[in-house]
């Protein structure tokens, strides 16, 4: 039995300055369509594949950086609009032309972008994977080049981004 945790309004010590998201695990309809995807279009490496019901992707060698299973979805439909669950997993990539290699690949590939902005600190790709779940690529600035205000908080915007030019920074 789950023990009902009491929400507190005042503030808390803030969380550890280096935790991160370790991974994201996703719910698919189809798991070799959603590698195909990760894996065939974005280039993650398949780390280890349980039949077809379950995969764990990585970058880098990284144990896994994304889940896929099929265990309550198999077959199944998207969330319909209106309802909760993920808005979009973000991968981050090391650069801007590692991001614009990946903006290249989903040309290759024929996928279309719901849209691509600039954020001041960052720039970032938006697309739907093969079961609509929303994907963001992005790269971040150098901290010394984001947006702040005069007090130094941050002043992050969100503005088109110029696809030309971050594919003018592409490798290959």
């Amino acid at each position: 039995m789950l023990q009902e945790i009491p929400v507190s309004t005042t503030q808390t010590a803030p969380i550890a300055a280096g935790t991160r998201i370790g991974h994201v695990h996703l719910k698919v309809s189809d798991l070799d369509r959603a590698l195909a995807f990760y894996c065939g279009v974005l280039g993650f490496d398949l780390i280890q594949k349980y039949g077809s019901q379950a995969a764990f992707i990585s970058a880098g060698g990284y144990h896994h950086h994304i889940g896929l299973n099929t265990w309550e979805s198999a077959g199944g439909s998207p969330p319909p609009p209106g309802t909760t669950g993920l808005f979009h997993l973000a991968i981050l990539y090391p650069t801007r032309a590692d991001l614009a290699d990946a903006l290249k690949r989903l040309a290759q590939h024929g996928i279309s972008l719901d849209g691509a902005s600039d954020h001041g600190v960052s720039e970032a790709l938006y697309l739907r994977d093969p079961d609509e779940n929303g994907v963001e690529l992005y790269w971040d600035k150098p901290e010394s080049q984001w947006p702040r205000n005069p007090d130094g908080s941050l002043a992050m915007f969100t503005r088109r981004l110029d696809i030309e030019d971050l594919l003018r920074t592409a490798q290959s």
